[in-house]
């Protein structure tokens, strides 16, 4: 059984994320020591609300240096909505400029779509080599709620020399819904809110651990 530490920094769907991993056969801890989540099999970021806060929660617990230290060592990591956001280098939120943790070059920001938050369900566009989203149907809707994203993917080349496997999502225009990088992966989207495609997703996740 894959040992799985979702990193608890003050934000994120801590027990909807702990409960969706147990259902789909992991063992499940919810802790900020770094022990642990250095150990762990896998790491689960989590995230909601704005991208400034969680990344001051994130360094509060030193999740940057955990994150970067798992993937320096090949350690799988996901992150999961802001949890994602927070991967990238910068965030724009009103007009005021946040890091990120940089692991992936580009800027976090507004949709530009009418209706904003993006909230509900939407389908993705993933590659045909996609991990994550293997054997699922094209049509297959994850749940959705934000109002920000990445709206370029700006890396060419991935980590561990494998090339980045990129999933787009339209609300208004195209943005990063999904993101492979060798052992980090991300979702904008909920997969712990997804329902079945979400557990069918964690479920590959786990079996590359």
């Amino acid at each position: 059984m894959a040992r799985v530490v979702i990193l608890d920094y003050g934000s994120g769907n801590l027990r909807s994320a702990e409960r969706a991993l147990h259902h789909v056969g992991a063992d499940v801890v919810v802790t900020a020591d770094r022990r642990a989540a250095l150990e762990a099999d896998g790491l689960v970021v989590p995230g909601v609300g704005a991208f400034a806060a969680c990344m001051t929660g994130l360094l509060s617990v030193g999740g940057d240096r955990i994150i970067g230290t798992r993937l320096s060592g090949g350690r799988p990591v996901l992150g999961i909505c802001v949890g994602m956001q927070i991967l990238f280098e910068r965030g724009v939120e009103h007009g005021v400029e946040s890091k990120g943790t940089g692991e992936w070059p580009g800027t976090v920001e507004r949709l530009h779509a009418d209706v904003i938050p993006h909230m509900g369900w939407n389908t993705v566009r993933p590659p045909e080599d996609s991990v994550l989203f293997d054997g699922l149907d094209a049509g297959t809707r994850f749940y959705f709620v934000h109002s920000y994203a990445a709206r370029r993917w700006e890396l060419d080349s991935g980590l561990a020399g494998q090339q980045p496997k990129v999933t787009w999502a339209h609300h208004g225009e195209d943005f990063v819904a999904a993101a492979e990088n060798g052992p980090l992966a991300a979702t904008q989207f909920h997969p712990e809110k997804s329902g079945e495609a979400g557990a069918h997703l964690l479920r590959n996740w786990l079996r590359a651990l």
